[in-house]
């Protein structure tokens, strides 16, 4: 039954959300409105669970002193600040001290944080572009023109050199890179789709646990 019960309920949602979608049948949009409502509680209870889970996992390693414990309770502090100031700011309706501190927090913990993440990941961007743009065959030596020639067209130095680098760069990411783009994004709505179809008629049931 605890395999039964989960493929019953997810070939349920699925067939009423697909119906709500190609179907204009009040009973239909009503069952997928109020589906829609308990996945939003379920998913509420989702994140209070996982931050019971984070806390629980950093606690057992700021006890046990395991490696970098002290990021740990850094890491719990600051949740725990973040989170006070910001219901004292929604609870109170803009608390002076609460909407201060939330937004301290904010500009001088968060902001920076992630302009740092940022950064890192425009070095490893261009690490991965050092080893794909190697010309080892006529596949690479297209991407890697195609690379030089938009950011020849990107950059101040390939305006002067001639007005033709801007124009064949927006040729570039007009034409090819749109046609690309267009073809992933329906192969992957094709995958989605096919996938979807697989879990409602229960041939991929890999979510019971490899079942």
């Amino acid at each position: 039954m605890r395999r039964k019960i989960p493929f019953f309920i997810t070939t349920f949602v699925g067939i009423f959300m697909t119906a709500k979608f190609f179907l204009k049948i009040s009973l239909v949009e009503a069952v997928a409105n109020e589906i829609e409502q308990w996945c939003v509680i379920i998913v509420a209870f989702a994140i209070m669970l996982g931050i019971a889970n984070i806390f629980r996992l950093n606690l057992l390693a700021i006890v046990r002193r395991k490696p970098d414990w002290q990021y740990k309770v850094i890491l719990l502090l600051a949740f725990l600040l973040t989170a006070i100031s910001g219901f004292t700011v929604f609870a109170m309706k803009g608390d002076i001290f609460g909407k201060n501190v939330f937004t301290f927090i904010f500009y001088n913990a968060y902001f920076p944080l992630g302009s740092t993440m940022y950064g890192l990941l425009a070095f490893y961007i261009a690490s991965a572009a050092f080893r794909a743009f190697r010309a080892k065959n006529i596949e690479s030596a297209l991407m890697l023109s195609s690379a030089i020639l938009v950011m020849l067209g990107r950059v101040p130095i390939g305006m002067a050199i001639s007005n033709i680098f801007p124009k064949l760069a927006n040729w570039v990411m007009i034409v090819p890179n749109s046609a690309g783009q267009r073809g992933i994004i329906m192969g992957a709505t094709i995958g989605v789709i096919a996938v979807g179809l697989k879990i409602i008629l229960g041939i991929e049931r890999s979510y019971l646990r490899g079942e």
